[in-house]
């Protein structure tokens, strides 16, 4: 979807806290991207998350937007004229059939605790309202948002909008100083590299093994489409199992340059670890993760990280700390029934 220049307008936040120069307004375009971009790397550093954000990471983003109409989801929030932070409102049906009403906010350090963001919370959710009320009246419905542990403003704010913690996730890193044991891949299987004739397949089986996870939503063409514009999408680095003309599973690995730079680091991601179903608990994952663990060490990289859902029904967890990832932080779904 192509996001082209809109006249901005101002928004009336109800209950918003009476101060000077305190204004909302809409969503005016590319000319956004930069700002928002500002805004999040700003509000990232107040956390301590090492995280850089480009305007071009979010054009990115919102070339694939789905469930959620730029020109009516987006809230800006200034003081006189200056960014203070954004957020936007969006929706997904999960494939159990739940439906999920999210909104996000990033707000500045000198936004925080004064009362702007449990207001915009309130606009979010009762925009949140008029597309559940489009919805079947049977279905399960509930308000979702996210933060991490280093987001302790973010988590009194949500707690008061009447939200609780429905799920963790954490954040795990590894030295690269310690030695790796790389395990075999099962018998008749094989990692093999990927050229473009490739994504489609992968993409297919990275989704496939997906299906199993809380909160999944079925997949679209924009889905693929954001994937493989994905800013770090580096097949070369990836490791994908075949069993004859069957993928397996995989680790999309890759390395994020600017980050690196910007914080002084040597990072890998290991991330996206999957097995389609047949292979499962027959060594697939562990030996593609240490395959994997071994190229960053063979690179230079000092660590490497993922990401994994805390309740993982196919032992995740315990994998990731068999091979020396212990926790960094912790990231928490909030949920809040809609009814």
């Amino acid at each position: 979807m192509a996001v082209n220049t809109l006249t901005a307008h101002p928004i009336q936040v109800e209950n918003a806290p009476q101060l000077p120069g305190l204004t909302f307004r809409g969503f005016r375009g590319e000319s956004d991207f930069p700002i928002m971009a500002e805004i999040i790397t700003s509000a990232n550093l107040a956390d301590g998350e090492e995280q850089l954000v480009k305007a071009e990471q979010i054009q990115q983003n919102y070339s694939h937007l789905q469930r959620s109409d730029a020109g009516k989801d987006l809230l800006f929030i200034e003081e006189n004229g200056n960014p203070l932070g954004y957020g936007r409102c969006m929706w997904d049906a999960e494939s159990e059939g739940d439906h999920l009403y999210s909104f996000f906010i990033h707000m500045k350090a000198e936004g925080r605790d004064r009362g702007i963001g449990e207001a915009v919370g309130r606009y979010f959710m009762t925009r949140l309202k008029e597309y559940a009320a489009e919805h079947p009246a049977e279905v399960k419905k509930y308000y979702q948002t996210w933060g991490s542990s280093n987001q302790v403003w973010y988590g009194k704010l949500v707690e008061k909008l009447g939200f609780e913690p429905a799920r963790y996730g954490i954040s795990m890193l590894r030295s690269c100083s310690q030695p790796i044991e790389v395990t075999p891949l099962p018998e008749g299987i094989e990692v093999r590299p990927i050229h473009p004739e490739h994504y489609r397949p992968v993409w297919d089986a990275s989704v496939e093994a997906s299906r199993d996870h809380w909160g999944f939503v079925e997949h679209t063409e924009e889905d693929y489409k954001a994937w493989l514009n994905f800013p770090w999408f580096q097949p070369e680095l990836w490791k994908v199992a075949w069993d004859g003309d069957q993928i397996v599973g995989m680790v999309c690995n890759f390395i994020n340059h600017d980050d690196n730079e910007a914080f002084n680091r040597k990072r890998g991601y290991t991330e996206n670890i999957s097995v389609r179903r047949p292979w499962r608990r027959q060594g697939a994952a562990r030996s593609l993760l240490t395959q994997s663990i071994q190229m960053f060490i063979e690179m230079g990289m000092e660590e490497t990280a993922l990401g994994v859902d805390t309740q993982n029904l196919s032992g995740a967890l315990d994998l990731y700390q068999s091979v020396g990832y212990v926790e960094d932080k912790r990231f928490i779904t909030y949920r809040k029934p809609l009814n």
